[in-house]
């Protein structure tokens, strides 16, 4: 940590989507000194190149090898899945001080049997999964100190998590037949979306895709048993909309006889009473992404359906920033002992 009681900040992987929003937020944080912005391409090239949205002056774009690393305290990766792994790899040994907040799915799978089948990835970081912490903060913070390796969670996983783990684990709703259809802007998808979606009218259309085998299931399914120790049995249907950023999960529930959509709604209330982003919205309000786009918060509206004892939870987060870039900052503010929503107003 620096004399100015700032930390020494790195971040690699600056020009994408992820990358730029969380530049903008950090650049803003009164508590972070940002010395590396590092990338593959545009080296030389000044960051508000890429993102109007940054007044500060800020470190040029240069390679990984250009970092002086015994200089700094946190380094975040916004990198291609694959690549985090190498990096963390290299130097988690040589500075032991180091930490690490990797915003891929590098870590976040604790068997690496199951990454490597499900991203068709080698882990070139095998050992270091055990020293690492998937970190939902809202679920984690009381034990995310004691780790210097944080997996960020994916954006459809976080919306999906913070409504069903406590009811989950609270015997609310049944594990066994559990429906969640996720929509999502097409940013989730990086800069090069263009070929990873190439249906008709990619601009004009909603698009269903990947519905059994999509990436992020054995996430969802590692961490609600993790957290519930049940075995959740669930679909998961995700979209892709002809729109920039925001993610609204819809989960179809069955609720445990003689628990009603108020015991639902309440139970949140209070599980989440001291966290700072997470919003139950009163029962049956419409819900849509708009109310938490460029913000690190979460909305959650229980509603009732026409069918007895059948509930839709809707979960509504930015996915570049609670689903990525502003939970990454949440983590490290809890990381380094700050106010948890310093710098995320």
């Amino acid at each position: 940590m620096s004399k100015s009681n700032k930390i020494n900040v790195a971040v690699i992987g600056a020009t994408g989507y992820t990358g730029l929003d969380l530049i903008f937020m950090l650049s803003k944080h009164p508590k972070i000194k940002l010395i590396n912005l590092c990338a593959t391409k545009n080296l030389g090239k000044k960051i508000d190149f890429f993102d109007k949205r940054i007044k500060r002056k800020l470190p040029k774009i240069t390679s990984v090898k250009k970092i002086i690393w015994h200089k700094l305290d946190l380094v975040f990766l916004s990198l291609p899945n694959g690549e985090a792994q190498k990096i963390i790899n290299l130097h988690y040994y040589k500075n032991k001080k180091l930490k690490f907040i990797d915003l891929s799915a590098d870590f976040r799978i604790n068997d690496y049997r199951i990454y490597e089948k499900n991203y068709k990835i080698k882990h070139k970081a095998k050992k270091l999964i055990n020293k690492s912490l998937y970190s939902i903060p809202e679920f984690s913070k009381n034990y995310i100190k004691k780790f210097r390796i944080i997996a960020n969670p994916g954006c459809y996983p976080t919306s999906i998590q913070l409504p069903l783990i406590p009811l989950i684990k609270k015997n609310l709703i049944s594990n066994k037949d559990i429906t969640i259809d996720s929509k999502s802007g097409y940013s989730g998808a990086g800069k090069k979306f263009e070929k990873k979606f190439t249906h008709k009218h990619l601009y004009f259309s909603t698009f269903a895709y990947n519905t059994k085998n999509h990436r992020h299931i054995p996430e969802i399914d590692q961490e609600l048993f993790k957290a519930t120790k049940k075995k959740v049995n669930f679909s998961f249907n995700p979209h892709l909309l002809p729109t920039f950023r925001g993610i609204l999960s819809s989960i179809y529930i069955h609720v445990n006889k003689g628990k009603t959509a108020n015991d639902i709604r309440n139970t949140l209330i209070k599980f989440y009473k001291k966290s700072k982003f997470i919003k139950i919205l009163k029962l049956n309000t419409s819900i849509g992404s708009g109310n938490v786009l460029y913000t690190n918060n979460c909305e959650i509206s229980i509603c009732e359906t026409r069918v007895k004892n059948k509930l839709i939870i809707f979960s509504a987060i930015d996915n570049l920033v609670k689903g990525a870039s502003g939970q990454a900052i949440q983590n490290m503010n809890l990381l380094f002992k700050f106010s948890e929503n310093l710098g995320l107003k």
